[in-house]
C-alpha cells in the first residue's frame, strides 16, 4: 500500500529561485535519511546538480517562449508513503521511480529520495516543472491527486503490494493547493456517498435514498438527478469515475446494465478465467441472491481452470505447483534483464549527455583555471563551469578513464534498446501465463480446502447419529 500526495513549490520568501530549488532538493538528498545518498536516484538529472540543471531548463523555456518566471510553481514534490514493513528501500525507490515516470509521461526531469528514518518508509520525489525541451510546463490540472493515487494503486496491484481502499468522495477531492467552489456535482457525489453508506440493496434502492433527500429523478435512456437548488439535471453518467450509472450499477451483482454486453470473439473454452469467491467470507453482508450468483460464478472459473489444467496437460496439484514456480522464477529473470537494461540505457543517455557539455565547455573551463579560479570569473560563466564539473564528477562516478565516442554509445544503446524490447515482449507473455498459473494454484487450492471442510462436516454429522 502506497499513499501519495502532489505539493506544489513556490519561491521561499526573500529567497531567489535558484535558492529555493537548492534548499528544496536538499532537503529531499539529506544524506542521513538516504543512506548516505545511496537512495537518491535521477531521470534525465545528476542528483548532484539536480538544481542546476533544473536552473538551465527555465532559463531555456525563457529563452524558448520569451516568458518570465516569478510567480509560478519552480517544482512538484511527490511524495509516496509505504506501509511499515511491505517493501525495502530499494524498492521503493524503484516503485517511485516508476509512478514519477508514468505520471509525467517522462517529459519532466526529476530525483527520487528514499527516507528511512521513520517507520515508514516514503518517496520524496521533486519533479521540475518546465519540461524536459524547455517548451513547456507542467500544469496541476483538477484532481490531479486522485490521478496520481489511482497511477501508484495500479504500480502497487502489478508488484503483488496492497492498495488503499477508496474514500468518500468529499476527502478524495480535498485541495491544499488553492481554495475552489463546491459544485454541483460534488454536493451529487457527496449525497450518493451518504445513500451507499446506508447499504441499498439495488440500483433502484439507490435512486430513492436520493429521492429522500431532496433531488429529482429523470428516467430516461441516461438517468439524471437535480437537486433543490439546481437548475439543471445532472447525467449520473458525466459524474466522476466511481459515481456513474455504469459503476454504480457494478455494486449491486445481477443489477442489469442499460447497455448490452458485446458478443465475445472467442470460444467459451478459451475465456480467461478469475478467482473463485468465498462465499462463506462474503454471506456476512449479502443476501441469498448474492449466494445463488456467487455459486454459479465459482462454478464457471473452476470449469475454466479445469480445462486450463487439461489443455496444459497437469494432472496434479504437485505438478501445477512445480510449473508455477518455475514460470515465476523465468519471469523474474526476464524482469531484472529488463530492469539491468533500463538502467544501462539511463547510464548510456547521461553519459552522451555529460560528454557533449563536457567537450563544449571545456574552453571556458580552461581559462577558468587560468585565470586562477577567479570568482568574478566564475559568476560571468557559471553556468559553463558547473556544467563542466557535473560531467567530471559523472565520470568518476561511472568509473570513465577514458571517454568513449558519442557514436560508438549510440550504437550501444540501440543494441540495448533492441535486447530490452525483445525481453520485454517475452516479459508480457510470461506474466500473462504465471498470472493463469497462479489463479489456477489458488482455485484448486480453494477446491481442495472445500471438500475438506465438507468431508469434516459429514463426519461430525455421522458423530452425532452415532
Amino acid at each position: 500500500m502506497a499513499a501519495t500526495r502532489l505539493i506544489p513549490m513556490h519561491v521561499n520568501k526573500g529567497k531567489t529561485l535558484a535558492q529555493s530549488l537548492g534548499d528544496r532538493t536538499d532537503y529531499a538528498k539529506n544524506p542521513e535519511k538516504t543512506h548516505k545518498g545511496e537512495l537518491v536516484t535521477g531521470y534525465q538529472c545528476d542528483p548532484r546538480t539536480v538544481d542546476e540543471e533544473f536552473m538551465l531548463s527555465k532559463r531555456q523555456y525563457e529563452q524558448i517562449t520569451g516568458r518570465r518566471q516569478r510567480h509560478e510553481v519552480i517544482a512538484y514534490q511527490i511524495r509516496q508513503s509505504f506501509r511499515p514493513g511491505e517493501v525495502t528501500p530499494e524498492q521503493a525507490n524503484r516503485l517511485g521511480r516508476e509512478l514519477a515516470l508514468r505520471f509525467t509521461k517522462g517529459k519532466y526531469a526529476f530525483i527520487v529520495a528514499t527516507h528511512t528514518d521513520r517507520a515508514h518508509i516514503h518517496n520524496h520525489i521533486v519533479f521540475n516543472s518546465t519540461s524536459l525541451d524547455g517548451t513547456r510546463k507542467f500544469k496541476n490540472f483538477w484532481l490531479s491527486s486522485i490521478a496520481l493515487q489511482r497511477v501508484s494503486d495500479l504500480i502497487c496491484l502489478e508488484n503483488g503490494l496492497s492498495v488503499i481502499e477508496p474514500k468518500p468522495y468529499h476527502e478524495r477531492t480535498k485541495r491544499t493547493d488553492y481554495p475552489h467552489k463546491v459544485k454541483n456535482r460534488d454536493v451529487l457525489c457527496e449525497a450518493i456517498d451518504a445513500v451507499l453508506q446506508k447499504n441499498p440493496r439495488s440500483f433502484d434502492e439507490l435512486l430513492k435514498g436520493l429521492q429522500t433527500q431532496g433531488y429529482e429523478i429523470k428516467y430516461g435512456k441516461h438517468i439524471s438527478a437535480k437537486g433543490k437548488n439546481q437548475a439543471r439535471f445532472i447525467r449520473l453518467d458525466s459524474l466522476a469515475a466511481g459515481y456513474t450509472e455504469a459503476d454504480l450499477r457494478v455494486r449491486f451483482p445481477g443489477c442489469k446494465r442499460n447497455k448490452p454486453r458485446e458478443k465475445q470473439a472467442f470460444a467459451p473454452e478459451n475465456q480467461p478465467f478469475d478467482l473463485i469467491i468465498d462465499i462463506q467470507s462474503k454471506l456476512q453482508s449479502k443476501g441469498a441472491g448474492y449466494q445463488r450468483w456467487a455459486s454459479v460464478y465459482n462454478l464457471k472459473q473452476m470449469s475454466k481452470t479445469l480445462l486450463f489444467l487439461r489443455d496444459h496437460k497437469i494432472e496434479s496439484l504437485e505438478q501445477l505447483n512445480q510449473l508455477a514456480t518455475q514460470k515465476t522464477a523465468e519471469r523474474d529473470t526476464l524482469l531484472a534483464a529488463i530492469q539491468q537494461s533500463e538502467q544501462r540505457l539511463v547510464e548510456i543517455a547521461a553519459l552522451k549527455k555529460h560528454i557533449i557539455n563536457y567537450s563544449k565547455t571545456r574552453p571556458i573551463y580552461e581559462e577558468y583555471r587560468k585565470a586562477g579560479y577567479s570568482k568574478k570569473f566564475l559568476e560571468a560563466h557559471r553556468e559553463e563551469i558547473m556544467l563542466h564539473k557535473a560531467a567530471k564528477a559523472a565520470f568518476d562516478t561511472l568509473g570513465v578513464k577514458k571517454l568513449p565516442k558519442v557514436k560508438e554509445l549510440g550504437v550501444e544503446y540501440a543494441e540495448v534498446l533492441a535486447a530490452k524490447k525483445q525481453a520485454y515482449a517475452e516479459y508480457r507473455q510470461m506474466k500473462n501465463e504465471v498470472q493463469e498459473l497462479l489463479i489456477a494454484q489458488r482455485n484448486t487450492a480453494f477446491l481442495y480446502g472445500a471438500e475438506d471442510k465438507a468431508d469434516e462436516q459429514v463426519r461430525r454429522n455421522e458423530g452425532q447419529s452415532h
